[in-house]
């Protein structure tokens, strides 16, 4: 008897790496999630599915594995194994992925900050922008929940903190749990900075930050004036962008 082909060895080798990237990369990432104090993930991964597979990936090895030693044929059903998990696994990760945003963690920071951004421009004064609690908490609690983790555990939703006297953007987040908006009103009360507690854009696990993009905070701004006329500015743009030296990250107002 003669064994298999050596299309069907390369077949398998790469079929046994992508097994192992894949769901060995899942694997760490659902161990190490629960340790690191955030973590920037849309999905929690799971330690039973990349287990499993990985099992079964060992096994359909050691019986491509057996199949060689003993010089099976080429029909031997065993030398399919790797690439009939693969598609499986894959085929049901496309499953699970149903209902699930298409946006990873940073693009929903983004996102969250130009919805705040809309819905306080439609409570400005031309005076000032709007203080009040009453007011500011019902707009974060439309957000949704937020791309963050701690401790594995999910941020449930947004919170708001309010900060006077502000020259700029909150570049401090001490204090403050991820998902927290920091709302950072100007000395007149004219103006608003809003940034983000999460990480920065470029990194995964660290400890609480304000959301950056290339080292610069990633902020909305909400100006006094009237409701139509902070409606014509552009809001805060879906891309990411690199941040300018200034550290503006909204669109330039007319």
């Amino acid at each position: 008897m003669t064994g298999p082909r050596r299309r069907t060895w390369v077949s398998n080798a790469l079929c046994l790496g992508a097994l192992g990237w894949l769901y060995g990369g899942e694997l760490v990432d659902a161990l190490r999630v629960r340790t690191e104090e955030v973590s920037a993930l849309t999905s929690s991964p799971s330690v039973a599915r990349a287990g499993v597979v990985l099992g079964l990936s060992a096994v359909g090895l050691g019986v491509a594995l057996w199949g060689l030693l003993r010089q099976r044929p080429e029909g031997f059903k065993g030398y399919r194994l790797l690439p009939i998990l693969l598609v499986g696994a894959l085929f049901l990760d496309l499953v699970l992925s149903e209902g699930r945003s298409p946006l990873d963690a940073p693009a929903q920071a983004v996102v969250a900050l130009r919805e705040f951004q809309e819905a306080a421009r439609k409570h400005v004064t031309p005076e000032a922008v709007p203080l009040d609690a009453r007011v500011l908490q019902p707009l974060v609690a439309g957000l949704g929940t937020p791309p963050y983790r701690e401790r594995g555990v999910q941020v449930t939703a947004y919170a708001l903190q309010v900060r006077r006297d502000c020259a700029g953007p909150a570049r401090d987040a001490s204090g403050a749990r991820p998902g927290t908006l920091l709302y950072c009103v100007s000395q007149d009360g004219k103006q608003a900075w809003v940034t983000l507690v999460g990480l920065p854009a470029e990194v995964r696990w660290g400890t609480p930050a304000v959301f950056t993009i290339g080292g610069e905070p990633r902020f909305s701004l909400v100006r006094a004036g009237s409701p139509e006329e902070n409606g014509a500015e552009p809001a805060i743009e879906l891309e990411l962008p690199e941040a300018d030296s200034g550290g503006e990250a909204t669109s330039p107002s007319p």
